[in-house]
């Protein structure tokens, strides 16, 4: 979002008063005075009757969807007043936790017809509208979203890791020879980014397992959805955001696997897609009336069939008699990792559309949970292989 109010619309809001210096929200601790005619006694807030006589004269400069925004502020302030820091934020695009709040908690009504039945839009406006309907259950965060959305930087970080998974895929299947169950080969597990529980030792292996796959079975599931529903995912929570979820569940996995598996190898991102499918999930379940994405119960059942087919399958494959005894097949236990991250840090991050994380107590709980987790596995990668004196499969030399 930019740094800067939109100098147009802030500006003929407040043409009635005096000049007014020029908005900066830089001023954090001190809400900024309003013009001395509207804020006499230099408060930082103005009466909503004077705010909505402001609207009114000028509503034919404002954006429609912007305008019903600043209407919802208005209806939502029992005292009678409106900070002129939450009409900054507004203008500049940044909306603070309390403005929020004030606009969920207000007796409030949409004034224009709905997103959804806005006509004569183009195939870009109804990609983002579309997107908007299929991950935000709040009318007021799809007409924002959709206000605000520029394409940039476009949704890089899914994409980018979608693409180095393929790659590195097609690479090992030229040189293994095979693409089908490329997991059964013996010379799979030779390869430095796969992690092995002898090998846990290099770190980079808690991560780099992701771009390794079981075969073109388990990469494209994986694949279709990661572009499916990591795309719009990370087109309206950015890429830090849907990063750290994804990451986070690819980190998650690993070690879930180190602990529970310990025996066992760990190929593919599915850690990482189910946290962001599992976080999406329970999203549209928490919010199910607000979201207005169409068959979503049909396509909730779908994407659970896929997620337990592909479940079944791993779990299939790790009992399978394994190709290079007397290592097993790899694990399915990251799986399970990625969705406890989903239900968790995910959930928090999808159900605080562009608010700051930092102000949620649910945010700081699941972040020490994991932290707990974290240090919890790797003392247990230290010390437990040793104390339970477990025979490990010999390093895939």
């Amino acid at each position: 979002m930019g740094e800067h109010p939109s100098p147009g619309p802030a500006v003929a809001a407040c043409a009635e008063a005096e000049r007014i210096e020029e908005l900066e929200p830089e001023a954090e601790e001190r809400p900024p005075a309003a013009p001395e005619d509207f804020d006499p006694g230099n408060t930082g807030y103005i009466s909503t009757g004077k705010f909505r006589s402001l609207l009114e004269s000028h509503s034919s400069k404002l954006d429609p969807h912007k305008r019903e925004v600043l209407l919802a502020l208005a209806d939502s302030q029992a005292d009678g007043q409106i900070g002129y820091q939450d009409f900054v934020n507004l203008m500049s695009n940044k909306r603070s936790n309390s403005f929020r709040q004030a606009i969920l908690q207000g007796n409030r009504r949409l004034c224009s017809k709905a997103l959804l039945e806005e006509k004569g839009l183009n195939l870009s406006q109804r990609l983002i509208r579309h997107v908007a309907y299929e991950t935000l259950p709040r009318e007021i965060d799809r007409k924002w979203y959709y206000d605000s959305y520029t394409c940039c930087p476009p949704p890089w970080f899914m994409i980018t890791v979608t693409l180095l998974e393929v790659a590195f895929f097609l690479y090992n299947g030229v040189s293994l020879g095979q693409f089908v169950l490329q997991v059964t080969h013996p010379r799979y597990l030779k390869n430095s980014l796969v992690y092995h529980p002898q090998l846990r030792a290099q770190a980079w292996r808690y991560l780099t397992y992701i771009f390794m796959h079981a075969g073109i079975e388990h990469l494209g599931l994986n694949v279709v959805l990661q572009l499916l529903v990591g795309v719009p995912l990370e087109m309206v929570h950015g890429a830090t955001r849907i990063g750290l979820v994804y990451v986070a569940g690819v980190v998650a996995g690993s070690l879930a696997v180190s602990v529970a598996d310990m025996t066992a190898p760990v190929v593919g991102s599915s850690g990482g897609v189910y946290a962001l499918v599992s976080a999406h999930l329970a999203n549209i379940v928490m919010n199910w009336s607000g979201m207005k994405c169409q068959f979503k119960l049909l396509r909730m059942a779908v994407a659970l069939i896929c997620m337990s087919m592909e479940f079944g399958r791993a779990v299939w494959l790790r009992f399978h008699p394994s190709a290079y005894p007397p290592c097993p097949h790899p694990s399915f236990v990251a799986h399970l990792g990625g969705v406890a991250v989903g239900i968790t840090l995910g959930v928090v991050v999808l159900r605080n559309y562009e608010q700051r994380l930092q102000d949620q107590s649910l945010w700081w709980i699941f972040v020490a949970m994991y932290t707990v987790f974290v240090l919890f596995a790797v003392f247990w990668n230290i010390f437990a292989y040793t104390l339970l004196d477990l025979k490990l499969p010999p390093p895939p030399w």
